[in-house]
This record gives structure tokens, sequence and C-alpha cells, in this order.
């Protein structure tokens, strides 16, 4: 019999390193050590032997058992850790591989070209000046020269919240507020960029919610020829280096005289297309002379100090810049539109 345990040891342990997986294992522990096995079919014999013969073969079994116990553990954990390793290799995230980057967002193209507009008048030396959305009538109209039963207001028909109480019209109630704010400050230089409200149609020229900037300027001794200067330089670093511009008389109830800027029609040169009207020249913005009743309300001495403003709509300038011929393509966040100015920058 002692044999036999021998043989079997030996024919465990060379069947034992051909099984690769925990199953196939697990069958060679039942076929050898379980209760059914192999060993225990030996061990069942012993009753055959001399009794003298009994302690030293079952301590042979012993020895035998604890042999392929300690064998099957070490079998087993090396099989659980190779398991380990594959689930592992399987399932490791690769960081070498490049990172997904996240879609990003871009600047509108009615923001860039605000910042745009304040870059160049910044470089003049003027400064951002803000205000209220939600306005007083005063400061929309009375300070700026337009009493309750001026026909002027007509032509800005808006939004009121009470009767003293409106969406602004322009951004214009903002200089009446700085002036009053800094007197008698005498070399006053803002522009003011924001949203304002009118009642309007929308349609491809128009919006009853637009946005403008507009600018003031207030010294001693400023003159039309200033302004005219002035708005020369900012057309050409806005639209190009070889932009011309016009002044033609217009009317402001809050400058005296008034003006509207023309440029040179940057879609035909000048020679006339249907986007000027053939006329050669697009208008972009009003302007003129600061009308002495606006100083004189805010404290001014209209006969020692002198003042230019002039005030354009964004989408004007934006339509011209990118090219668009529909000022509702602004509003509508149509990306496949949008997305093609994300990168210009003039």
């Amino acid at each position: 019999m002692r044999e036999q345990l021998m043989e079997l040891q030996e024919q465990a342990l060379s069947a034992l390193t051909s099984h690769k997986t925990l199953e196939e294992l697990e069958a060679w522990r039942v076929g050898y050590l379980g209760k059914k096995g192999e060993l225990s079919g030996i061990l069942r014999t012993m009753g055959t032997l001399e009794a003298s013969e009994r302690p030293l073969v079952g301590q042979i079994a012993n020895d035998v058992r604890a042999a392929l116990e300690q064998a099957y553990k070490e079998r087993k954990d090396a099989l659980q850790f190779a398991a380990v390793q594959e689930k592992e290799a399987k399932e490791t995230i690769d960081i070498t591989l490049p990172g997904r980057m996240p879609y990003l967002g871009a600047e509108h193209p009615l923001h860039k070209v605000v910042r745009r507009i304040e870059d160049i008048f910044l470089g003049f030396g003027f400064t951002v000046a803000e205000g209220p959305e939600v306005e007083l009538d005063f400061y929309n109209f009375e300070a700026l020269n337009l009493p309750k039963d001026h026909p002027a207001r007509d032509m800005q028909d808006t939004f009121y919240i009470t009767e003293e109480i409106l969406m602004r019209t322009h951004t214009s109630p903002v200089q009446a507020r700085t002036l009053a704010a800094l007197y008698p400050e005498t070399n006053v230089r803002i522009i003011v960029p924001g949203r304002v409200y009118r009642r309007d149609d929308d349609d491809a020229t128009h919006s009853h919610a637009f946005m403008q900037v507009e600018g003031l300027v207030v010294g001693h001794g400023v003159r039309m020829s200033d302004l005219k200067g002035m708005l020369l330089q900012f057309a050409r670093e806005m639209f190009g280096e070889d932009q011309e511009v016009r002044l033609r008389p217009s009317f402001f109830p809050f400058t005296e005289p008034s003006a509207e800027l023309d440029i040179r029609c940057i879609y035909c040169g000048g020679s006339g297309c249907r986007t000027c009207k053939d006329t050669g020249w697009i208008e972009i913005l009003g302007c003129g002379m600061v009308h002495p009743s606006v100083l004189e309300m805010q404290g001014y001495d209209a006969r020692e100090l002198s003042g230019f403003a002039f005030g354009m709509g964004v989408e004007r300038i934006a339509m011209l810049a990118y090219r668009v011929e529909d000022i509702r393509q602004f509003y509508q966040n149509d990306v496949r539109l949008l997305e093609q100015f994300a990168k210009l920058v003039r």
C-alpha cells in the first residue's frame, strides 16, 4: 500500500501541472482528494493491513494528502492570479491614447464686434460706461432735450412699464447719467455699449431688441472736425485702411448740428450696388455736436465747454463686417451660421 500511495502522489502531481483553468483544477481535487477520490479509495483498504503496519501507512497517507493539498493550493493561487491579470489587462485604460477634447463654445459675432469697437475707442483714450436697461423717462428722453410733447419721441416708440419707467430706446441715457455723475469734470470721454429696445417690425434690417454703442466727448474746444477725424480713423480700423467716410446733415434732438456718417460701400467699392442702393455709400451711425441744452441740464456751462456724441448699431456693423444680409440670423442661434465666424478676427 505504501507503493500505491507514492505512485498516487507522483501521478497526481504530474497531472496537476497540465490543468490551465480553475474548473479543471477543481475536477482534479475532487478526483484525488474528494470523499470518493482515489486517495480515499486506497485508505478504505487499510483494514486489510496488519495492525503493526497501519500507523506507518497512515502517516504516509497523511503526508501524501498534505503534499497534494499544498500543491493544489499553490496551483489554485497561481491560476487565480493569472485570471486577475488577464481581466485587468482587458479592462485597463490605455493612458497613452489622446484624450477626447470637449466641444468648446465660441464668442458670438455680436460680442466680438462690440469687443472690437471697445478696443478701438479704448485706444483713443475712451473709457467704457454702463447703465440700466430699464430706464427713467427723464434720462431716456427729457435729459436729452426730448420733452414729453416732442414729436421725435414717436421715432423711438418703446415698451413702457409705467408712465415714467420704460425699456431704454438707446444708450444715450448713460451719457446724461455720466455727465451728472462726473460734474464738474471737464474732460469726459466715454463709450456706452448695451442692448436697447424699440417697438419695431422684425425683418431683415430691424429688430425690437438690438445693441448699440454710443460715444460722448466733452471738453474745452471740442469741434466738429475732431468728430469727423476720429470717426474716419474708427472706420479705417474697423473696415480697412483705405476706407472713406462722409458726413450728411441730419437731425437729432440732443445734438446740434447733427449728421449721419456714411462709409464707402465695402461691397462695390463705391461703384453702386443693391446693398448701397446704387449710391456707393452705406450709413453706419448718427452723430453731432452735443446740444447746449443737454450740457446745461447737467450743470455744465455750454459757453465754456462743447462736445460731440455718436451712436451706432452693433448689428449694422456686424452685418457689414461678416457680410450677413439678414439681422435675424444673429438671433436665431443657428450653429451652422455662427460657427463660420467663430475664428474670424478682424
